[in-house]
């Protein structure tokens, strides 16, 4: 008799078990069926239909992870920031940021999953909602997934920066060239951001370690070259002293890049400028004319080589 029982239970349950595969299978196919139907209309960029499909694949089967951020993004571009504060334009960007929440919790493809991550991060941005305090804790998990990846620390440092944390900016970039000291980027961007501090001097520093690292690029060279000029350009605080000083320099480093590239005609003409602000503040007048004279024939040089170059442009 408690054979049979159990016999008989077991029968129910394997009947029930059957039954729920064969729903769950169904719901497989026919979300993967609306799927391609979905993602049609999304590469037609028709995004309020794309995003009812990607709905209706998620209600049959939400274990299709990547229907989520294509879901998103469909309501990330119904958006319109031009509408803020429009209730149904509004509710897009909050469906795209659940869309994109779920997408960067539950998708198994890295490369999808950091792509979700990075779109609502932009969600949070300037151009969107704005709120820097909701980003932050997502860029900071993106950096923990991929520590080498110097974009990332890029991105948290200018939100730092943005809301006046400057030394939390610095101590990101920092970060950025201990996770990464080879990627020259890193360089750049504490340069940039020193120089918008008006701290020169690590500016020029961060700029040097650059070339350090790209010792046969002339590019890096002639890059020191123009914050040398705009500093003895445009800062009226400098002593002739100081100003011919930067100069000196400016002109040293565009002669390292010019060294690489003969024909690299930007250099020469920065080179020409140099020369010419130098000539500016010399007393000598043989001195003077030798310097005009070697910056009129860089400037010469360097309008003969962008010719060429245009010419072969357009003759190609």
């Amino acid at each position: 008799m408690n054979n049979r029982l159990k016999f008989s239970t077991l029968l129910v349950v394997a009947s029930v078990s059957v039954s729920l595969v064969s729903c769950d299978y169904i719901g497989t196919l026919q979300a993967r069926k609306i799927f391609k139907d979905a993602n049609s209309l999304y590469s037609r960029q028709a995004y309020q239909e794309a995003a009812e499909k990607y709905e209706e694949v998620i209600s049959n089967d939400p274990n299709l992870t990547t229907a989520y951020f294509y879901l998103g993004n469909s309501y990330d571009n119904l958006y319109k920031a031009s509408a803020a504060g429009e209730p149904e334009n509004d509710q897009f960007i909050q469906s795209a940021i659940e869309a994109y929440r779920i997408s960067s919790e539950r998708e198994t493809n890295p490369a999808l999953r950091k792509l979700s991550l990075q779109y609502l991060a932009a969600a949070f941005g300037p151009d969107k909602l704005n709120d820097p305090g909701s980003a932050e804790p997502i860029i900071r998990n993106m950096i923990e997934l991929e520590p080498n990846e110097s974009a990332n620390y890029f991105v948290l440092s200018k939100i730092y920066e943005d809301s006046g944390r400057y030394e939390d900016a610095e101590g990101t970039l920092k970060q950025a060239k201990e996770a990464n000291p080879a990627d020259p980027a890193v360089y750049l961007q504490l340069a940039g951001f020193y120089n918008r501090l008006g701290e020169f001097e690590l500016t020029i520093e961060s700029l040097t370690e650059r070339a350090m690292r790209e010792e046969n690029n002339p590019e890096a060279y002639y890059t020191i070259a123009t914050f040398y000029w705009e500093k003895a350009f445009r800062d009226f605080r400098l002593t002739d002293e100081e100003k011919l000083g930067h100069i000196l320099k400016g002109l040293e480093a565009v002669d390292k890049a010019i060294a690489l590239k003969d024909d690299y005609s930007e250099a020469l003409t920065y080179k020409n400028i140099l020369l010419r602000m130098e000539a500016n503040l010399e007393e000598d007048q043989d001195r003077v004319q030798a310097l005009i004279a070697e910056a009129d024939e860089l400037r010469d040089l360097a309008a003969e080589i962008q010719a060429r170059a245009t010419g072969t442009a357009s003759s190609s």
